[in-house]
């Protein structure tokens, strides 16, 4: 199972931030494609007042103009390269404050029409992402991804979309917390319940789900992968991995991950018969070119190892 999707994420907010210009980017999109990645998706196109491009709609709503158009930016040079990219949608930050996404629904039905608008010429512009990350029976997840989804498809030709969702097992803890795990970690039969219940009411709406891999144990990658491939088959989705590329492991958040821990993930998700693996995100944590040299090391130990399986 080899990595062949990765997020961009310029608009982070638990990441450092590298500073890069476009010879930066162009230099990484050089390694992506070594590496064998065809999609990038850019994980949201702003998140609360910051922007990646200049969104007369969302400045309208007091966003800070950017002083580069990024999304202009990554879709050239997925023109350039022959990649994939799949357009994130924006986080109001709403969510997080009070639980509520009708404010995610609300800003991105005229995201979504303004962005196709003025990009979607780009052949590279090939789906969307719904970024809004969620867990178990978020309240409303069903709504959101469903208009949401249907609304992307209707504007675009049918054009997919995907979500990238997270377990809420054992390492499910705040990122700006020192805690590493909990007590209180979802069982798979409840896992199964109510993620049967969401992707039931987003079938035909969303095309494929990425459970981001990096919230349960190693030893618990087998059953979870199993039943994420058995309800994905039961309701039309294609299932992926997000292959977290960073260790949840460390007191530390967030630094490149072991490449044995990384390999265990992608070996789990080729046994439960994955189409495609993704990663949170090669820029980081992958690059050759990453502010953490452990990324450097990461990108050739995986790269000997893809070379193993040719």
């Amino acid at each position: 199972m080899l990595i062949t999707g990765t997020f961009l994420d310029e608009i982070s907010h638990d990441i450092p931030h590298q500073n890069w210009a476009e010879k930066e980017w162009d230099q990484d999109f050089s390694h992506m494609k070594k590496m064998g990645i065809d999609t990038v998706i850019m994980i949201r196109c702003g998140y609360r007042k910051f922007l990646t491009y200049p969104s007369a709609y969302l400045v309208g709503q007091g966003c800070y103009r950017p002083s580069h158009d990024l999304l202009e930016m990554f879709l050239s040079l997925a023109d350039k390269y022959g990649l994939n990219f799949y357009f994130g949608l924006y986080d109001s930050g709403h969510y997080w404050d009070t639980g509520n996404m009708q404010s995610e629904i609300d800003h991105n039905r005229f995201v979504i029409e303004e962005v196709w608008k003025n990009y979607g010429h780009h052949p590279s512009f090939k789906g969307w992402y719904l970024s809004m990350e969620v867990s178990r029976k978020t309240k409303a997840a069903i709504q959101v991804f469903s208009s949401l989804g249907k609304q992307c498809k209707e504007v675009s030709n049918g054009l997919p979309s995907f979500i990238s969702p997270w377990i809420d097992g054992k390492k499910a803890v705040m990122a700006a917390g020192s805690q590493l795990s909990k007590q209180d970690a979802i069982s798979i039969a409840d896992h199964e319940r109510e993620w049967s219940e969401i992707f039931d009411g987003i079938r035909g709406s969303v095309d494929a789900v990425a459970f981001q891999d990096g919230h349960i144990d190693y030893h618990e990658l087998e059953a979870f992968f199993t039943v994420n491939k058995k309800m994905a088959d039961k309701y039309g989705l294609q299932c992926w991995t997000n292959a977290e590329s960073f260790d949840r492991d460390m007191p530390i958040k967030f630094l490149p991950i072991k490449f044995e821990k990384l390999k265990l993930k992608l070996e789990a998700a080729r046994k439960a018969g994955y189409e495609k693996a993704i990663t949170f995100e090669f820029s980081h944590f992958m690059s050759p070119q990453s502010m953490y040299p452990s990324a450097h090391h990461l990108f050739d130990r995986y790269m000997e190892y893809k070379n193993q399986l040719k």
